[in-house]
């Protein structure tokens, strides 16, 4: 596994999101309300959408341009959509955040 340090955990917004460039790669690094972190590349499985840029609730992400819901912690659209993005491990430590990219 190839961690990644992002930054303190107090830096993520409770229902809020990060953007972490990793290569040519935009992740994008999520905190859910109850303060659990997930991490999806920032890219909507539809048309590409910023993720990033959406509304968290509990654990599902809806995308800013055409309303479709993600779930944080599969990367896999919800209900009658189809699609997925990667999904990458994620884990907190001393209260900093480091995701799994490999090959990083």
């Amino acid at each position: 596994m190839s961690w990644l340090d992002v930054g303190p955990l107090d830096g993520l917004p409770p229902r809020g999101a990060r953007v972490v460039r990793v290569g040519v790669i935009d992740i994008a690094v999520f905190r859910t309300g109850e303060g659990q972190v997930f991490a999806l590349r920032d890219q909507c499985p539809h048309r590409g959408g910023p993720l990033s840029q959406g509304i968290v609730h509990g654990y599902r992400v809806t995308c800013p341009l055409h309303e479709w819901v993600i779930d944080l912690r599969s990367g896999s659209a919800v209900g009658a959509d189809t699609g997925c993005t990667p999904a990458f491990a994620t884990r907190v430590v001393d209260g900093r955040v480091a995701i799994d990219v490999p090959g990083a």
